[in-house]
């Protein structure tokens, strides 16, 4: 299928007006474009917001607590941020967080994880289990139902919810009930064939996720762990049910199907959708495109499902 009209216009403009690339920035000023391409959305309102700091294995560790109107418990999304391990904090969380939290009816809890290079793997991983114990050990007080936690995450966040979902199982808990991943990273081998047909042109190319990898995992040896390339995990039984969502014009299209493939032949209920026609990190554009309301409502028709069960 060809590339959306919509995105095709988009890439268009963004054509017409160049500009440096992430990876060809200073840190600082990637971080700062991200958050101007990711902006918070204090108009989609929700029932209440709490910016929180809890204790970490390094340190302070922030979150942003979404509680829906109404009467709970409800149920808890520990959401994990996309940019590459590198970018990305809770502003660029904030409009999808409030999104699920109001369309699901649930807690989302964004989680502001440690960035490489400062902190370089795993320093994300230690941040994000420390969190969703954290969630889990407190979801009566927040006012969240502790039988139903989930964790999801876009590119490197849905990474990052991978690797936490093995975790818990691997480490007796928390319990979650589901895993959200959203054009996953899932393997550091940048080799497949979505890399080589999409590995310039569409927003996310070859040569940021090399920027990306090299700054969060700069010994190449390192990137084979598991906890880094979830897609190299020896075992993927007993793991929580999840949807794995990719696009037709990303790099990271492969992997994540390729994942979702494991998760299957493990005996995980795991559903698989490939978005004909967009690019990478589409959810953030879930109120801008119409194109991007299919996939959107399938994220949430998913969560909601699982919370349910």
């Amino acid at each position: 299928m060809p590339l959306h009209p919509e995105y095709d216009a988009v890439l268009k403009q963004l054509a017409a007006t160049p500009g440096p690339a992430l990876s060809d920035m200073p840190v600082a000023d990637a971080r700062a474009m991200y958050r101007m391409m990711r902006p918070a959305a204090p108009d989609l309102a929700v029932g209440r917001v709490e910016d929180r700091s809890i204790d970490g294995p390094a340190g302070a560790i922030p979150l942003r607590i979404f509680t829906p109107a109404g009467k709970g418990p409800f149920p808890i999304l520990v959401n994990f941020h996309g940019g590459g391990w590198v970018i990305g904090d809770l502003e660029t969380a904030d409009a999808i967080s409030r999104e699920f939290c109001t369309r699901v009816g649930c807690i989302v809890v964004a989680v502001d994880y440690r960035l490489a290079p400062e902190h370089r793997f795993p320093a994300a991983v230690d941040d994000c289990f420390a969190a969703t114990q954290w969630v889990a050990d407190n979801a009566k007080a927040i006012g969240g139902d502790p039988t139903r936690i989930a964790v999801g995450g876009e590119s490197a966040g849905g990474n990052l919810a991978a690797v936490v979902s093995h975790l818990a199982r691997d480490r007796g808990g928390p319990a979650l009930c589901f895993q959200l991943l959203a054009y996953p990273v899932t393997d550091a081998k940048l080799d497949t064939g979505s890399y080589r047909s999409n590995a310039d042109g569409y927003l996310l190319t070859r040569a940021s996720m090399e920027w990306f990898w090299n700054t969060y995992v700069p010994d190449a040896r390192d990137r084979a762990n598991p906890l880094a390339s979830p897609l190299n995990s020896k075992s993927f039984a007993k793991l929580p049910p999840a949807i794995v969502m990719t696009a037709e014009f990303d790099p990271l299209r492969d992997e994540g199907e390729a994942y979702s493939k494991k998760l299957k032949a493990a005996g995980v209920a795991a559903d698989y959708v490939c978005f004909d026609g967009l690019i990478h990190d589409f959810l953030a554009m879930s109120r801008q495109l119409s194109a991007v309301k299919p996939a959107m409502d399938k994220a949430v028709a998913s969560l909601a499902r699982a919370f349910a069960r």
